[in-house]
């Protein structure tokens, strides 16, 4: 690194700058011994990638030694409330647009007969999001999608909600959801990439930031649509915007929480570039400046040096721009570069497709089938329908933790949690359709909303640890982004079909199941191993 200029201090507010000569404490200067020369052993990685770029594969191996000597801090802490805080808004916009479409549709009228155009734009822009954020990520880091991406947000939202007609609110919701679009795929990374090994768990049970979103927006629902908004047999001449506030009232508190949320994400941790990424750069100063302000600020060990990372050489082809032609192309084929990751790469992907379909059939429809059930068993007034989509929602915060305690149960692991989930979810679902009673309608689409955030929960932590660090957001966005894709076959097969009947739910069953088989064929379990 001779010729470069020293690493600016970390730019945090809770973190002081720390004391550091040539990466290591003055006052605790690293022996030969743990300088690290002898402590790389890649059997601890979830897979070698020595192969690939052996100095790569040394160099992720120090730092996550370097990770599991601090240990687990109140920063990471902070960063699990504060990247759970970008899951919850994401889930949270996904269920605003999927709750107002029925109000909406009512007081303006649906300009195309078929197409569901409030969640195809909702899964336009996600998808539009996804590869923005993901792919960018890779490239100028992690700290920009952090930062702004919650604001965009947040601004969308608010907007959203005083819309005068069904188009205009498309728009913004394309927009807002552009905004969220990629947003979980940084969450996840961040995390991950300063964690320690043994608490990997927490980047499952993060997921329940995920069904916090829900249940706060089923709450907001239950007040506001119950209240507020058009008699359910209202046409589009009745429906006025004077008695349909409950929509508009959504967005705006939604919106609210958001722009809160964003601004306690800025003023709390001022986010610094993730170790891991750093290394996949070659800046190897700045990774010990980065890990030893951390260790230095919570008084835990550390010992590696700047020169113990340079010793191992240059990461490939960080010689050339970012930018540049190859080291673009490299983020896409490096997903592929063995067999055993191409082939973990394309199930991973496959699962991501599957789920993004079976997704709108069931979660954006939701509110349909719940009307639908409340009129065969009895009652299908806003304050019911609500009430009941509430609980489904607040049932839905278990799974992730469910799915926290069976990660880390060797007989289960991620790819077993992930086949107990989906295997759960396909019996529900199937059940589902032979409800009778107001009682059985609401348990069990309570216990489904539980069973499938099992399996989210799941493949949200899975996916990050499985992907190579250098290469992590942009895989982690193809997968997403297939996911929008299956997402929009989703909601035009539900836009065609009659959502009012029990067909979308024996659908969603059968792609539940496909994702048992696709869950167990993945190749990797990531059960107490180091991500790469």
């Amino acid at each position: 690194m001779s010729g470069l200029p020293p690493p600016p201090p970390l730019p945090d507010a809770d973190l002081a700058a720390a004391d550091v000569k040539a990466g290591g404490f003055v006052e605790n200067g690293p022996t030969p011994s743990d300088r690290g020369e002898d402590s790389i052993n890649l059997q601890k990685e979830i897979y070698d990638t020595s192969a690939i770029d052996p100095v790569l594969a040394k160099k992720m191996a120090l730092t996550n030694n370097a990770l599991d000597q601090i240990g687990m801090t109140p920063w990471q802490w902070k960063l699990f409330c504060l990247n759970g805080f970008g899951y919850a808004v994401d889930s949270l916009l996904v269920v605003c647009q999927s709750i107002a479409q029925p109000a909406v549709t009512q007081e303006f009228g649906n300009p195309s007969k078929y197409i569901a155009g409030v969640a195809l734009a909702s899964q336009v822009g996600l998808l539009v999001g996804a590869a923005v954020w993901g792919f960018s990520a890779d490239i100028i880091g992690r700290r920009t999608a952090f930062n702004s991406s919650l604001f965009i947000c947040a601004f969308f939202v608010l907007i959203a909600g005083a819309m005068p007609n069904y188009i205009s609110f498309c728009a913004m919701v394309a927009i807002y959801s552009a905004g969220a679009g990629g947003n979980y795929i940084l969450d996840a990374t961040n995390l991950i990439e300063f964690l320690p090994s043994s608490p990997y768990w927490l980047v499952t049970f993060m997921a329940v930031w995920w069904a916090v979103g829900y249940m706060v927006t089923g709450f907001l629902a239950w007040g506001f649509l119950s209240n507020y908004s058009c008699a359910s047999d209202a046409t589009v001449a009745e429906c006025t915007w004077d008695d349909n506030w409950g929509w508009r009232y959504l967005h705006f508190t939604c919106g609210s929480l958001v722009l809160v949320a964003a601004t306690l994400r800025v003023l709390v941790v001022r986010m610094p570039q993730t170790p891991k990424w750093l290394i996949s750069q070659n800046r190897d100063a700045e990774v010990v400046s980065t890990l030893a302000t951390i260790a230095q600020k919570y008084n835990r060990p550390f010992s590696l040096t700047v020169e113990t990372l340079e010793g191992m050489g240059r990461v490939l082809h960080t010689e050339k721009s970012v930018i540049s032609a190859l080291r673009l192309k490299k983020h896409f084929s490096q997903l592929f570069s063995t067999k055993r990751l191409a082939y973990s790469t394309i199930m991973i992907i496959l699962n991501w497709t599957v789920i993004g379909t079976v997704s709108p059939l069931y979660s954006v429809f939701l509110p349909y089938y719940l009307k639908s059930r409340g009129a065969d068993t009895g009652s299908d007034d806003n304050y019911t329908v609500w009430r009941n989509y509430a609980l489904n929602q607040f049932s839905g915060v278990f799974g992730p933790i469910i799915a926290a305690v069976l990660v880390e149960v060797r007989w289960f692991g991620r790819r077993g949690t992930l086949a107990v989930g989906a295997a759960i979810t396909t019996a529900l679902q199937f059940g589902y359709t032979q409800i009778k009673t107001p009682a059985e309608n609401v348990g069990v689409s309570c216990a489904i909303s539980a069973a499938s955030n099992i399996y989210y929960g799941t493949i949200y932590a899975y996916t990050p640890e499985i992907l190579p660090a250098a290469h992590r957001a942009t895989g982690y966005a193809i997968c997403v982004v297939l996911n929008r894709v299956g997402g929009i076959v989703g909601v035009l097969v539900g836009s065609y079909a009659n959502v009012e009947t029990t067909a979308p739910l024996f659908v969603c069953g059968a792609l539940f199941g496909t994702l048992i088989i696709l869950s167990l064929l993945l190749p990797f379990e990531t059960y107490g191993r180091r991500t790469v």
